[in-house]
């Protein structure tokens, strides 16, 4: 078998980086590549791989109710009203990533985020309108990317407007996860139901 899927003592066929801890498995099964439109959503997740940079994702992932929390569940009108005494409170928080420049960005960037909401109409129509026209189907771990040409636009374009950590890395990650790309293996049981939702999405605004 591919070394890139892992079979599951449930008997499912699975991207390999999810392994065997059940909430990183439930995070591959039920929400990585399945098109997200939310607006909510989108800002939690492009602030969460921000915190993320230089860490595992199920470090964040295992913190994310706390963030939540910390965050005002990412409504990004209300983040966007944070002050420095919220991160200096946020510093002593062991739910979330202490990183004063990581939190100041969220806040930062819940500001630019509420004027794209407006000047777009949502902003997952701002963010899908960086989708790629094509989504190679991957087979093995030497073809999964780290970076595209999408991922560096998206980025660069976040910065213009005043966004903090999102490089292009990151903002790959987020499109990944997002459901912007069907990043699954095509020997993951997902990849064919994210196939499905992609084709079918949906953009308000």
């Amino acid at each position: 078998m591919n070394e890139a899927i892992i079979k599951g003592e449930d008997g499912v066929c699975r991207c390999w980086w999810c392994g065997n801890d059940p909430l990183y498995i439930q995070y591959h099964d039920e929400e990585w590549g399945r098109p997200v439109t939310d607006d909510r959503r989108l800002f939690e997740k492009i602030c969460l791989e921000g915190f993320q940079a230089g860490l595992s994702w199920i470090t964040i992932l295992r913190k994310r109710e706390s963030f939540r929390e910390a965050f005002h569940d990412f409504e990004f009108e209300l983040v966007a009203q944070m002050t420095s005494r919220d991160v200096t409170r946020l510093l002593k928080n062991e739910g979330i990533i202490r990183h004063r420049g990581k939190i100041e960005s969220a806040i930062n960037n819940a500001e630019f985020a509420i004027a794209m909401a407006e000047e777009f109409g949502s902003l997952a129509r701002y963010f899908w309108s960086f989708q790629p026209k094509t989504s190679p189907t991957l087979g093995n771990k030497a073809d999964v990317r780290a970076i595209t040409e999408e991922s560096k636009a998206l980025s660069k374009d976040l910065k213009k407007r005043g966004w903090r950590f999102v490089g292009p890395t990151t903002c790959y990650a987020f499109m990944q996860a997002m459901g912007m790309v069907n990043d699954h293996l095509r020997g993951c049981f997902a990849w064919k139901e994210c196939k499905k939702l992609l084709r079918n999405v949906e953009i308000p605004g």
